[in-house]
């Protein structure tokens, strides 16, 4: 079964080195985790986050002409991205809704507490001129 980039695969640690672990795939193949995509953090010594025999998902996330496949865990444990249109779409649908609430909390307090307008008092105060 040939691997594509960006599939997402679980494997078992099988080794450990100072750059990296390999993991054996479910499809019996072998890639490479390099000690940069284990976690978000720095990694000094991937001893801290892996052991032989762990098993992990990881993403695919290139496979070269030799056949060597670059794995990342880190990668694997992100959300997928969201294109820029789909984030300005939603940032407009919700500031649409927070502003119709505040509309709407605006309008029922206007008037109906025996409150005054300008417009009431400019009208009253040029009754009582003489």
């Amino acid at each position: 079964m040939a691997l594509e980039v960006g599939a997402i695969v679980s494997g078992l640690v099988t080794g450990i080195t100072n750059f990296g672990a390999f993991v054996e795939l479910e499809t019996g193949q072998t890639g490479l985790v390099h000690i940069s995509e284990v976690a978000d953090a720095y990694v000094k010594d991937i001893n801290d986050y892996l052991k032989l025999g762990d098993r992990i998902t990881v993403k695919v996330i290139n496979v070269d002409g030799r056949g060597k496949i670059g794995l990342s865990i880190r990668q694997a444990r992100r959300r997928p991205t969201v294109s820029l249109d789909d984030q300005l779409a939603r940032f407009l649908k919700d500031s649409e809704e927070r502003l119709s609430s505040l509309r709407k909390n605006t309008d029922s307090k206007r008037g109906g507490r025996g409150g005054y307008s300008p417009r009431s008092v400019r009208q009253s105060a040029g009754k009582n001129r003489p």
